[in-house]
C-alpha cells in the first residue's frame, strides 16, 4: 500500500473512532421551579373565592394566599400533510395555583388548605400528608425532578 492509501486508511479510521464513544446528551435548557401545584376541579371551582395553603416538610413550613388562575386544556388541531401539527388552549373550568417550595424533597409533605366561598363563608379545612414524587423526565444525565401536585374537589384534597 502506498503512502496515499495508508493516509486515506488512517483518515477513514480516525473519522470512525468518535462513533465508538458515547456522545454527551444535551439536557433541555429549561428551568424547573420546585413547588406544589394545586388544581381545583371544574365542579368545585364556582364554590371557591380564595385559598390559603400551608405546606410543611422536613420541619420547614411555607404559607401563602394562592393566586387562582383559570385552567385550560390543550385541544388538538391536527396535522398538515407535511407533518406540521398544532394545538390550541381552551378553558376547562378548573382553577390552578402554585406554591413555590425551593427545598422540596421526596419526604412526606403536609398540606393544609383553607379558603372562602364567593359569599365569604369559610370552606372546610382540608389537610393531606403525602409524598412528592421524583422522576427523570429528560433522562438520568439531566437530573431528578421532584413534583408535588394536588387536586381539590368537594370530597377534599388528593394527590395527582
Amino acid at each position: 500500500m502506498g503512502r496515499i492509501g495508508l493516509a486515506l486508511t488512517l483518515a477513514g479510521t480516525a473519522a470512525l473512532l468518535p462513533g465508538c464513544f458515547p456522545e454527551p446528551v444535551a439536557c433541555p435548557a429549561i428551568g424547573h421551579v420546585a413547588g406544589l401545584s394545586l388544581a381545583v376541579s371544574a365542579n368545585y371551582a364556582d364554590d371557591v373565592a380564595s385559598l390559603r395553603l400551608e405546606a410543611c416538610q422536613d420541619g420547614l413550613c411555607t404559607e401563602e394566599d394562592l393566586m387562582l388562575n383559570p385552567g385550560a386544556t390543550a385541544v388538538d388541531q391536527g396535522c398538515t400533510p407535511d407533518g406540521v401539527c398544532s394545538a390550541t388552549s381552551s378553558p376547562d373550568g378548573t382553577l390552578q395555583a402554585f406554591l413555590e417550595l425551593p427545598a422540596l424533597s421526596e419526604s412526606p409533605l403536609k398540606a393544609t388548605l383553607t379558603g372562602t366561598s364567593p359569599t365569604g363563608i369559610a370552606l372546610p379545612v382540608r389537610t393531606l400528608t403525602f409524598t412528592p414524587t421524583g422522576d427523570y423526565p429528560y433522562g438520568e444525565q439531566c437530573g431528578r425532578v421532584i413534583t408535588a401536585a394536588l387536586t381539590l374537589d368537594e370530597a377534599g384534597l388528593r394527590q395527582r
